[in-house]
């Protein structure tokens, strides 16, 4: 898989990125990354090309989200209209046609897998939106990794949490509700880094950030004890977070603190 040449090409280190590399080709990149600083420099250059091209994609298209008095919401209305009763009263019509605009809205969003648009719905969102935070690593092995004491996430400052809550919408969510959370933590290579930003809440889910913290320090333990890779821990817990929790604790289920150290 690797190439001939003394640098890996733009398409292994996308494959990389990707996960689309066999294990034994992806132990063969890692190992040449952890020792090639251009192909490292290559590689991020790479990933902040991919998370500038979606963000300016997003800006681009929102404008252009039909309103809620469009074709769509409009037809629901008028369906609703002409399936009541001839004689029913004008008022139970009007209800009926207000409540028809308001679920074509809702499944109009979801359809656009667009939950972020509002601050009740990002409530619920249990994963980050993966278009804007994919998330990122720094390219550390598992020695340097493992080397590090403090396995506690760093504290993100004031103004970029501002800039995660206006990325995702939220510029009125009350911040002590959420933990602005990286996606793979530093403990396990996680970089600092927008892309790697997500505001999580703190209780409105079974699947919160207390939760995702065991998670953490789970497979950072199986990571430093030679049991699992690091790059696959990382991976895992960028690509669904919950998944990995169900994987690596072997439970459909959140545990309690006693259970889950």
């Amino acid at each position: 898989m690797l190439s001939e040449e003394s640098h890996l090409s733009d398409q292994e280190l996308l494959q990389a990125v990707d996960g689309e590399l066999s294990a034994r080709d992806a132990g063969r990149v890692h190992s040449h990354l952890v020792a090639c600083w251009a192909c490292r420099a290559r590689q991020q250059e790479i990933e902040t090309s991919i998370g500038e091209f979606i963000r300016m994609h997003r800006r681009n298209l929102d404008p252009r989200i039909p309103s809620a008095d469009g074709p769509r919401a409009l037809l629901k209305a008028q369906l609703s209209q002409l399936a009541a009763p001839p004689r029913m009263h004008w008022r139970i019509s009007w209800a009926l046609a207000a409540a028809a605009c308001v679920l074509a809205l809702s499944a109009y969003l979801i359809g656009l897998n667009w939950p972020w648009r509002s601050p009740e719905r990002v409530v619920a969102v249990m994963v980050p939106n993966p278009s804007l935070t994919p998330g990122a690593t720094v390219l550390l092995d598992r020695s340097e990794v493992c080397m590090e004491s403090n396995t506690k996430n760093k504290a993100v400052p004031v103004a970029l949490q501002r800039r995660v809550f206006d990325e995702y919408g939220m510029r009125s969510a009350a911040p002590g509700a959420y933990e602005v959370d990286y996606l793979i933590t530093p403990a396990l290579g996680g970089a600092d880094d927008i892309h790697n930003l997500w505001p999580q809440a703190y209780t409105a889910t079974v699947w919160n950030a207390q939760v995702k913290d065991a998670l953490e320090d789970h497979l950072r333990d199986l990571v430093c004890a030679g049991q699992l890779d690091l790059a696959t821990a990382q991976r895992e817990i960028a690509t669904n977070w919950i998944e990995a929790y169900k994987k690596y604790f072997h439970t459909d289920r959140p545990l309690t603190h006693a259970q889950a150290n």
